[in-house]
């Protein structure tokens, strides 16, 4: 090093030693100036050294390295198996065992990856067809891409999902920011309408059937809308997107100005009360033809059995409900919020599918879950409770490329998935990229139909609660019909992978 870069350099981390010792308001760095910079270096690149370095194969959250492994192996379209045994503590409370059946179903043998041939596994639900809406549909997919906004994540990882939900023939639901160029690439959409009616809304943010129609004009592979009333990760909140990422493109698409805080209330303008949201709901399927269903997180439990109350003395409301638990997180929020509030799904969905039991309505709506559930063990614990379809959302992030590094929020994301930042979206290929989300989709549907079978069944509608058991301590299980107290009520119907 020559003397006069090393004049530079001694001058540098003198001014910055006079900086920290003297002028900087950081308790660490005013005793302990330049070195306390290595403190704030270690903390910024915390998740990637425990990552990689430090956590074992089952510690990590959200998603711990077996998980995220098993994801990345599937998408990859390589051996997703594991060898020498489980490493989980399968006496742990909490812990669940499908029971397979003494004589599996069929004559079939496949291995659940993205290579088997193509399975179909079409819903054994048609959504809209309790209500009769003329626009009535049978998703082609049990497992469908969950509520992501094209803001919150960028545009090429928003493509790539477009792209590969178009090759895995599943929906893509838009999240609440509009529908944007970046999601018609061909697949089916689920466009959904959250507090800030974006693409829906007039000029003064109220919601707009009109402007909901020149936005469905544009978007002709809608094939249902969903009202969010809540979501997990920050139930009862609203959302803001921050001013630095509402390019005029996200502008343009959501119907506000540019470069200022985009905000979703906590709350909708256009009803405030069951009824009214049953009014709300049906005005849209009226309009439209096209199947309406809610989307909520689970708190107070009261709005629940009115609801279903409401639905059963009218014959009207949702044509299916999306329940999301409270682990939900793909978009960023508070702490409070992202850890205390709302009930996790395992809690959330038997409390309120019991509520429509109560009332005989559990069978008049299609249920959906959503949260952590793009595993096949987890997916089928929530057909057992009742769900007809999974949602995915940040599985899918993660098979596009999705690091872990738990920067959404902050417009850095390093592979370009949660960012508009030129500089990382162009890490992200979308083409490439959605053969990865397409080859993840296929190993997680043919994983499920394989362990389907293993239980004497043809399609996971069939599981009943009676299938898995839950430890509860002291090696003693009980099965999720002892813990929960019903089965659930699933319409009278061929079997759907006969029936389609």
């Amino acid at each position: 090093m020559s003397t006069g870069l090393l004049a530079v350099v001694a001058l540098l981390l003198a001014g910055l030693f006079v900086h920290d010792r003297w002028i900087s308001r950081d308790n660490v760095l005013r005793n302990f100036p330049v070195v306390g910079h290595l403190r704030y270096l270690i903390m910024a690149i915390g998740p990637e050294l425990r990552q990689y370095v430090v956590a074992g194969n089952n510690e990590e959250l959200p998603f711990d390295r077996d998980e995220r492994e098993w994801i990345y192996r599937s998408a990859d379209g390589g051996n997703n198996y594991s060898g020498f045994g489980t490493d989980d503590q399968i006496l742990s409370i909490g812990y669940p065992v499908i029971k397979h059946a003494a004589f599996a179903h069929g004559n079939v043998a496949f291995s659940g990856s993205a290579h088997d041939e193509d399975q179909e596994l079409p819903s054994a639900r048609i959504l809209g067809e309790t209500h009769d809406r003329p626009k009535s549909w049978r998703p082609p997919s049990i497992v469908n891409v969950s509520a992501m906004s094209y803001g919150a994540l960028g545009a090429n990882a928003t493509e790539a999902l477009n792209r590969g939900a178009k090759l895995a023939g599943c929906w893509h639901n838009t999240g609440e920011g509009g529908i944007s160029p970046h999601h018609l690439h061909g697949a089916d959409l689920v466009f959904q309408v959250g507090t800030g009616y974006f693409g829906c809304r007039d000029a003064e943010g109220a919601f707009s059937m009109d402007r909901l129609f020149e936005t469905l004009g544009r978007a002709p592979t809608v094939r249902a809308i969903e009202i969010k009333l809540s979501q997990g990760a920050k139930p009862g909140k609203g959302g803001v997107l921050p001013g630095s990422k509402v390019t005029e493109e996200i502008a343009r698409i959501r119907g506000v100005r540019p470069f200022e805080d985009c905000i979703s209330p906590n709350g909708h303008r256009a009803f405030s009360d069951v009824r009214g949201l049953v009014d709300f709901v049906e005005s849209i399927a009226s309009a439209t033809g096209l199947p309406v269903g809610i989307k909520s997180a689970v708190g107070k439990i009261e709005f629940w059995p009115e609801l279903a109350r409401e639905m059963k003395s009218t014959g009207r409301g949702p044509d299916w409900i999306t329940i999301d638990g409270g682990e939900g997180g793909t978009g960023a929020a508070p702490f409070v919020f992202a850890d205390h509030v709302s009930l996790p799904f395992r809690v959330a969905f038997p409390r309120v599918y019991r509520a429509f039991l109560g009332e005989g309505m559990a069978d008049r709506v299609a249920w959906i879950a959503s949260a952590k559930l793009g595993f096949a063990d987890r997916a089928i614990v929530a057909f057992c409770l009742g769900a007809d379809l999974v949602n995915v959302a940040r599985e899918a992030m993660l098979s596009v490329g999705c690091i872990q590094a738990q920067k959404c929020h902050t417009g850095h994301c390093p592979t370009g998935v949660a960012t508009n930042d030129p500089r990382y979206q162009h890490g992200l290929i979308p083409e490439v990229q959605a053969e990865r989300f397409a080859r993840y989709l296929r190993s997680l549907r043919n994983e499920l139909l394989a362990v389907t079978h293993a239980c004497g069944y043809e399609h996971p509608s069939e599981f009943t609660a009676d299938d898995v058991e839950v430890s509860t301590g002291a090696a003693r299980f009980q099965s999720l019909r002892e813990l929960e107290g019903y089965t659930p009520a699933r319409p009278a119907r061929p079997r759907a992978r006969v029936e389609a």
